[in-house]
Formats: C-alpha cells, structure tokens, sequence
C-alpha cells in the first residue's frame, strides 16, 4: 500500500494535469490508500504510510517547506484514526467523520502554521485552498473508492 500511495502521489511527475484537477485525482488515491491500508493491514501500518508520503511529497518538491510535512502527516493519521474509530457504524460514517476531521485539522493547522512562516501571498492563499473545500472532496471520493475495492479484494 506504501509502494501504491507513493505511485499515486507521483503521477502529477508522469502525467500533465492542471494542478487543481491532479488535486482531486491524486488526493482521492491517496486517501483511499489510507483508508485501505487502515481497513487491510491495521492502524500502524496506515500511520506509517500517512508519515511517508509527505516527506516524499516534499522531495518531489509538491511542498514548498519541509515544515509542511508535520501538519499533513498529522492529518493523514487524523483520517485514519477517525475513520477506524467511527467506522464501527458504516463506512460512510467513518468516512464522513474521517474527511471532516481531517480538513478541519489541515484547514486549522495550515492557518495556524502560516501566521509564523513568512512566504509570498500568492503561495499563501494557494495552500490555503488546496487545504479548504477540495479536502473534503478528496476525503469523500477516497472514502467511496475504497469502500469500492475493500469490497472487491474480501
């Protein structure tokens, strides 16, 4: 699952698609990698592979500062971890929880985090979307394709 999230996160580098539009794509496959992992190998492996992926990000350059990594890890593990505790009452639940929560966190974090770094507006406000409402598109379609597939490989 490791090897696939980083594949995935890596297709923006192979493939050209406008930014906004490798947002929905890539977040979406990431998120259902998440959610796999969590549902299939359990909640330490999934948290590893929520702490991989944006060191990577970073070294792929998809993140401006390496201090970004700390709030993206911690939300990829916030989705994890809601997911796994409130999917005791659907995936949907779990999911919906899950993307809440995370964007919440990024949304939170990231305005948190910007009032100390100073970096040109422009890049700011750029962050700042990527980090609002297409979260939680990206948390909703990673949650349905993986409730897709974890029923297809029972």
């Amino acid at each position: 699952m490791l090897a696939l999230t980083l594949l995935f996160q890596s297709l923006r580098l192979l493939i050209p698609l406008p930014p906004f539009l490798s947002t929905f794509i890539i977040g979406s496959l990431v998120n259902a990698s998440l959610l796999i992992a969590a549902e299939k190998a359990g909640l330490w492996p999934a948290l590893i592979i929520a702490a991989v992926a944006p060191v990577v990000a970073y070294f792929q350059l998809l993140l401006p500062l390496p201090v970004f990594i700390i709030p993206v890890a911690l939300g990829n593990a916030a989705y994890i971890c809601l997911f796994l505790v409130a999917s005791k009452w659907g995936h949907t639940s779990g999911t919906v929880l899950a993307t809440l929560g995370k964007t919440g966190f990024l949304y939170v974090g990231f305005t948190w985090l910007l009032t100390f770094i100073a970096i040109p507006p422009k890049l700011a406000a750029g962050i700042m979307l990527t980090m609002s409402w297409p979260q939680l598109i990206t948390g909703i379609l990673g949650g349905l394709l993986a409730s897709l597939i974890v029923k297809r490989i029972r």
